[in-house]
């Protein structure tokens, strides 16, 4: 008997199998080259990978086999050595590795001979000297000298493959690790064998070889897409699993040496899969990540951006020390000098300074940002009600609904763990409603698609994006907005809900269903009727988090309901204060109260003001008092009255709460002097004559566990929200569709250009009915709320609802809640543009 990640038994047929002399019982069909591993024998190999199909590509590892075989079962040698990334074991299987057979030992060292004929001697040079597979086989299982004295083949160098992505073509082995993983794994086929014999190499394809249509990198034309580039999210994997210094990333080739790096566990602050990560870094500056590999989360991959967006930290406009505001502009102050401003200044705006000036105050929001980890959004939502008196407190600086809020706090706060990735990936039919897994969930889309084939998908959109296609997904068209009403539609007769009635099937909600009406409310009914699961995945690292946190104006720590009197007590016990009365405000509530002066004071953590439809830089402006936590100078910093800086991810420890609801801790990987957030409110707290408890990772996860089981009566009621009848659209208007690409123009991808070349462009998406109605073509202008207006080049898309536009949230020339002041499901105006 055998467990899986979730420890659920799995019956086994075991068979015995002697390797080097040594008996053990393996799994039936384990290939030779793991049963070796468990009896901790290493065989060299290049082209074998554990999560790879065998291909048998370089023959390293070849061994000497012999198996039972005839009507008396006598053991009967293989007449050459076999590959052992290939074989499987059977019962009574003997091997001799190199370690125990001369032949098997002159056969490997004769395939590193091979090998070694045309690669280049440069491992000085080389960004794989000091951690290559190559180099230590070669020390430790092939030939002292050379026989080779002719020229070697040598080739350009090196070749982009993309922006980030490069290739020295004459050091490749042909293990084909990284074409398989873009095939296999990641779905993108841009990269393939060329030629043949001494001539054959590892080259980009265009889609008139392979079949697809490709993006191409920032900066080409929607005519020109030629899927030359290696236009892939999750192509910085190649460069990890290369076994040689073929492949190589632009960002950190001729940097640093492995042995001159320090290297560090870690989890990446990039979405909520809470992706294990390796960081290496060297004098105080993070030089690469890695993937850190992680059986139950992210197995052996990470996104592009997990692996590349990290320069941000370290900008020049990087905040060094606190900064106050005098005679109008900020001015570099002590941290005693920073907290005693920002503390009368918070004083005056809650209403705390025993003065009858305080009849006149207003109050403060907190915004804490998306971003934080689990312990700095407590301490965000805690000062805010215990020191500032107020649930005007939200982390979701997005479009966010009351009916979200029930919905979160009825089914996924204070839960545990829910569906999980095996779960996910194990599930006979997925929905998604307001998520695409390629550009919203990182590693999601790769666990799915490790299904392919053996799993149903069907997604709720306006179309079926490339990442749905990859999925082999079904297209239930909706225009957005109408998302629910697809939902209730779905019922037995229909193809989809047959699937969903399958056991394990899972239901996955994007956060965009909060600018759905009746959104959530159609998920849980359409969960209740086809007994499906439902998974929530938000795109920020730090919802989750801070949804167990209480960090949302309507739910205290563990999704209790601010308005319970019984979850109330029970907080109030533990924190030893009267929770402040009434309702808070959502984050677009905050901003806007602010704006009127409805509010006197905010306080802000990592929250971009491109994010968020509402005014927030107007808000900062008209409030009377701004605080800003923040990593770099930002638009928000720049018009805060009192600037106190934070650390990033990497200098501080903490816990991200990723989807599944698994507490992702890490520890600081470079230690300075930078505090976390909750350290620096903890302080700001102690100025204002508050104890609040959060000076420390250790204190703020020792009350979160003092807290009891949250009972049934502290929750919120689960929402129920009808679906909004359809509106008529102006004749002359289109519906907007929009979601992030996972790379765009977000602050955490700042100072990282390769990275930036390889996203997509930016487009406008509508169907071919809709492109002859409207007579698009060419470029074309879009025009919402505001003044401001995109020109995008538009492409037609087979298969796309009718009368809607698609536009990318936040990519170059397309920052939509900025220039348009609009939302999915919005109406937009959409024309030509002549020449």
């Amino acid at each position: 008997m055998t467990t899986t990640a979730d420890k659920t038994p799995v019956k086994t047929d075991l068979v015995t199998v002697t390797i080097d002399g040594i008996e053990t019982k393996v799994e039936k069909g384990t290939l030779i080259i793991r049963a070796a591993e468990q009896v901790g024998i290493e065989i060299p190999r290049f082209c074998d990978h554990p999560a790879l199909k065998p291909v048998g590509a370089c023959r390293q590892c070849l061994v000497d086999v012999a198996s039972p075989a005839g009507p008396e079962g006598k053991l009967r040698a293989f007449p050459k050595p076999q590959p052992s990334c290939t074989m499987s074991v059977t019962e009574g299987m003997v091997v001799h590795t190199q370690q125990t057979s001369e032949e098997a030992e002159r056969a490997q060292k004769g395939v590193m001979e091979l090998l070694l004929i045309n690669h280049p001697l440069d491992c000085p040079v080389c960004d794989k000297g000091g951690e290559c597979p190559l180099q230590n086989q070669a020390m430790s299982n092939g030939y002292g000298e050379s026989r080779f004295v002719d020229t070697k083949r040598v080739f350009e160098k090196p070749l982009a493959l993309s922006s980030e992505i490069l290739l020295d073509r004459e050091r490749c082995v042909m293990c084909q690790r990284c074409t398989r993983f873009s095939k296999e794994i990641a779905g993108d086929a841009f990269i393939d064998l060329q030629n043949r014999g001494a001539m054959q190499q590892i080259g980009t394809f265009n889609e008139d070889v392979l079949g697809f249509g490709g993006y191409g990198p920032i900066g080409v034309a929607a005519e020109d897409e030629s899927g030359n580039a290696f236009s892939s999210y999750y192509s910085g994997n190649t460069v990890q699993i290369c076994p040689v210094g073929a492949l190589t990333s632009a960002a950190y080739r001729f940097r640093s040496r492995p042995f001159d790096l320090v290297s560090s566990p870690g989890i990446s602050e990039h979405d909520s899969s809470g992706s294990a990560i390796r960081t290496d870094h060297r004098r105080g500056k993070i030089l690469r990540r890695l993937a850190d590999n992680d059986a139950v989360v992210n197995e052996y991959w990470i996104t592009d951006k997990d692996r590349f967006a990290f320069a941000w930290q370290n900008q020049p406009d990087r905040l060094t020390g606190p900064l106050v505001r005098k005679d109008g502009e900020l001015v570099e102050v002590s941290w005693p000098e920073a907290l005693e401003a920002a503390a009368a200044g918070l004083k005056a705006a809650a209403g705390k300074t025993g003065t009858v000036e305080d009849k006149k105050a207003k109050g403060v929001g907190v915004l804490p940002g998306g971003r934080v980890t689990m312990e700095d959004a407590y301490a965000y939502q805690k000062f805010a009600r215990v020191v500032l008196g107020t649930h005007d407190v939200d982390a979701r600086t997005r479009v966010a609904s009351d009916e979200e809020q029930a919905f979160l706090g009825a089914n996924v706060a204070g839960s545990g763990i829910g569906v999980t990735f095996a779960e996910l990936e194990k599930a006979p039919a997925v929905l998604l409603v307001g998520f695409e897994p390629e550009d919203e969930g990182g590693v999601v889309f790769l666990r799915l698609r490790k299904s392919l084939g053996k799993q149903r998908v069907f997604t709720v959109a306006p179309y079926l994006s490339r990442g749905a296609e990859k999925l082999d997904a079904t297209l239930l068209p909706t225009v957005p907005g109408r998302e629910a009403a697809v939902l209730d539609s779905l019922k037995a007769a229909k193809d989809s809900f047959k699937a969903l009635k399958e056991p394990g099937a899972v239901i996955v909600v994007g956060e965009r269903l909060a600018g759905v009406e009746g959104g959530f409310t159609a998920v849980a009914d359409l969960a209740r009727r086809s007994k499906a699961k439902v998974a929530w995945i938000p795109r920020r690292a730090g919802e989750r988090g801070a949804l167990e946190a209480g960090a949302l104006p309507g739910l205290l720590p563990g999704g209790r309901d601010a308005a319970s009197a019984a979850a109330r007590k029970k907080i109030e016990a533990v924190w030893g204060v009267e929770l402040p009365h009434g309702k808070g405000r959502d984050a677009d509530g905050i901003i806007a109260a602010a704006a009127i002066k409805s509010i006197d004071a905010l306080v802000i953590g990592g929250v971009d003001h491109s994010d968020l439809d509402a005014n927030l830089l107007a808000a900062i402006k008209t409030a009377k008092f701004t605080v800003s936590l923040e990593v770099r100078r930002t638009s928000v910093t720049d018009g805060a009255d009192v600037v106190l800086p934070v650390a990033p991810p990497s200098e501080k420890s903490g816990t991200f709460v990723n989807w599944e609801g698994r507490l992702r801790a890490f520890a600081t990987a470079i230690p300075t002097d930078a505090m976390s957030d909750h350290r620096v409110l903890d302080l700001l707290a102690r100025e204002m004559g508050v104890d609040l408890g959060t000076g420390t990772i250790e204190s703020v996860n020792a009350e979160l566990a003092s807290f009891p089981a949250v009972a049934a009566e502290e929750r919120p009621a689960a929402p129920k929200v009808a679906a909004p009848k359809a509106k008529a659209t102006a004749s002359d208007a289109l519906v907007l569709a929009t979601w992030h690409q996972l790379v765009d123009e977000g602050s955490l991808q700042h100072g990282e250009p390769h990275l930036a070349g390889t996203g997509r462009i930016a487009v406008a998406r509508v169907s071919p009915s809709t492109a002859k109605k409207f007579a698009l073509s060419g470029v074309v202008s879009i025009t919402g709320n505001r003044r401001a207006s995109l020109d995008l080049p538009v492409v037609v898309t087979e298969g796309m609802t009718d009368g809607v536009v698609w536009v990318p949230m936040k990519s170059p020339n397309s920052r939509v809640a900025e220039q348009l002041g609009a939302n999915a499901g919005d109406t937009v105006v959409v024309k030509g543009v002549s020449a």
